[in-house]
């Protein structure tokens, strides 16, 4: 993060009117493709927004960061469980890009019960002068037809197509909160509650349980999965987090059920900051592998902490994002913000971290230079080009100019949903039903 970090710019922002707002608009989930040349949300409508970037222009240039809607579609719908009489939602709880094969894109996407298998492609030409059916797609009769001729392809107005390629379903008994593409861009894990499930991108009628942590008794239970990803690397290694604040590290060619762990990450608490919310703060929202393998981030209600994964008693660094909270700790368990979920993200070189906060904040944190930046994704400065100022939380005392005070802040406006582009300095910024994409300022 250079100087002018904190005076990133605001290049674009998808904003849907305020007022028209429903619930289905709330943005659930974003996430770059490996190029960063294409950027999706999913809603809790279900639905898939593809941004694509636009091309260089030598008579534009400003515009290379921009991105426009390349492609929407409805991924999920409602659905109803007849046998448990419950409800399943059509909310994205995430999507992950497979890495680009060929011409077309593909990504999974999942709720709370299904991942589905999407493919993008592009169609500028249609076949013509077909020999049993008629130009408007009728079928001909046989008897009708005296000649043979042979198709040809015309050119057509540009189509972007949706389809569902695979349907991974009916392997989980509880929600599923992350999926994630193996390096061997041959399997995929996804994760409920309890359990971690293994499958082949080829295959959709049976998946391999590889974590299972549900007790005999479901009254001995102390701890859900939250988070799980594969190493960046190693196909054989993945990682996921607990309610309890815990990360385990598991070696698929040690058993074919990972039940013991082969590293375990957990920082002892500190009796003297012990707390009635203590466990609950402590529980990870987020886990995520650095781009080179090395580390792994974990977030939790009030800290954002770094791992090496050659150090598993305590973590090397911890980042406080919003300590200002602290004391506030009994109001947001009584307006249920304590369960809110961050996530949070890398960006390309594994320097600098991001993840959301309350009042249309986020933070970053320069992992070499130790500077942190709060900044503040709202409609009040997103106009294009605009500059965005680093924002400050006053917790008592005097207040000055251009601080916030604790008790002002917003708690129904938080940002849980972040990206980052893998080589740029772009960042997409999810809050509540708009999407921001701020990017360094370009002279």
């Amino acid at each position: 993060m250079e100087e002018e970090s904190d005076t990133r710019k605001i290049n674009n922002s998808f904003l849907r009117d305020q007022n028209y707002a429903t619930e289905a608009d709330i943005i659930s989930t974003v996430e770059f493709n490996s190029s960063g040349e294409l950027l999706a949300t999913g809603d809790k409508g279900g639905r898939v927004v593809v941004f694509q970037r636009e091309q260089e222009s030598k008579s534009q240039p400003q515009r290379r960061g921009e991105y426009n809607v390349y492609s929407t579609f409805q991924s999920h719908e409602p659905e109803f469980d007849y046998l448990k009489s419950l409800e399943i939602e059509e909310k994205i709880n995430k999507i992950r890009w497979l890495p680009q094969q060929n011409a077309a894109y593909f990504l999974l996407s999942t709720n709370d019960k299904t991942v589905k298998l999407w493919k993008i492609s592009e169609r500028d030409k249609r076949p013509e002068g077909y020999n049993l059916k008629d130009e408007d797609g009728r079928i001909r009769s046989p008897s009708t037809i005296t000649s043979l001729r042979v198709p040809v392809l015309q050119p057509m107005d540009l189509m972007v197509e949706a389809t569902a390629r695979r349907v991974f379903s009916n392997a989980h008994t509880y929600h599923i909160n992350s999926i994630s593409v193996n390096s061997d861009l041959q399997t995929f894990i996804s994760t409920d509650d309890l359990r971690v499930n293994l499958w082949n991108l080829e295959i959709t009628d049976r998946s391999f349980n590889i974590v299972d942590i549900k007790p005999t008794n479901m009254e001995d239970l102390t701890e859900v999965i939250t988070s799980a990803e594969f190493h960046p690397q190693q196909c054989h290694t993945f990682a996921y987090s607990s309610s309890k604040g815990s990360i385990r590290l598991c070696d698929m060619r040690q058993a074919a059920l990972c039940d013991k762990h082969c590293k375990y990450f957990e920082e002892p608490e500190d009796p003297s900051t012990r707390s009635f919310f203590s466990e609950i703060i402590s529980s990870i929202s987020d886990v995520k592998f650095s781009h080179n393998g090395r580390y792994l981030m974990t977030r939790d209600y009030l800290t954002v902490k770094v791992w090496d994964l050659q150090m598993e008693n305590k973590p090397l660094e911890t980042y406080q994002v919003h300590d200002y909270l602290r004391g506030k700790l009994c109001s947001l368990y009584e307006n249920d913000c304590i369960f809110d979920k961050f996530e949070c993200v890398w960006n390309g070189s594994d320097s600098v971290i991001m993840t959301g906060s309350y009042n249309n904040f986020f933070r970053m944190f320069d992992r070499n230079t130790k500077r942190d930046v709060t900044l503040e994704a709202s409609r009040e400065n997103s106009k294009p080009r605009a500059i965005l100022k680093p924002r400050k939380v006053c917790v008592g005392g005097k207040r000055r100019k251009d601080e916030i005070s604790v008790d002002s802040l917003d708690f129904s406006k938080k940002i849980l949903h972040t990206a980052w582009h893998p080589q740029e300095n772009i960042i997409a910024v999810a809050a509540t039903n708009n999407l921001y994409i701020f990017q360094d300022k370009v002279n």
